[in-house]
């Protein structure tokens, strides 16, 4: 009789870019503007299972440069990565697509956007390296007191 294998499956099947948009709506008024622009930056992490024992796992970042209340350029990307995960205690699943996942995704991320800004004409905006494990943290930290103010 064959046992089976209990062991953890951790494998990348593919990283791709899932979305990648960019707008210039106030073109070309806003790049004769000589004040530098103001920089914000989200980010997000999302995981979708796809089949048994394989997950999407996504990372998005939202950039986007005014001046004043203009708009000089948004960009939004989403660098995504299909992954086998098998044969992983449930307690430690969740650190596994929220913290080694992204970290996997992220430096793929961080080039498309930087191509793509570049590729638009403007100096290239660089994310920065994102601590996954504090984020993943942080989130579970929220969601708990949200779920201790439910009411009862």
């Amino acid at each position: 009789m064959a046992e089976q294998d209990n062991s953890p499956v951790f494998q990348i099947q593919r990283v791709y870019l899932k979305d990648l948009s960019l707008e210039q709506p106030n073109s070309p008024a806003i790049l004769l503007e000589q004040e530098q622009p103001s920089v914000d930056i989200q980010l997000g992490v999302e995981a979708t299972p796809v089949a048994e024992g394989v997950y999407e796992v996504a990372v998005t970042a939202t950039v986007q440069t005014k001046i004043q209340d203009k708009t000089v350029f948004l960009v939004e990307a989403k660098q995504a990565g299909i992954f086998e995960i098998r044969n992983v205690p449930e307690d430690q699943m969740g650190g596994v697509i929220g913290i080694a996942c992204p970290q996997i995704i992220y430096p793929y991320l961080r080039g498309n956007v930087a191509d793509v800004v570049t590729r638009a004409g403007f100096p290239p905006v660089h994310l920065a390296e994102i601590n996954f494990q504090a984020m993943y943290e942080q989130q579970q930290a929220a969601a708990a007191q949200t779920e201790g103010q439910l009411p009862q």
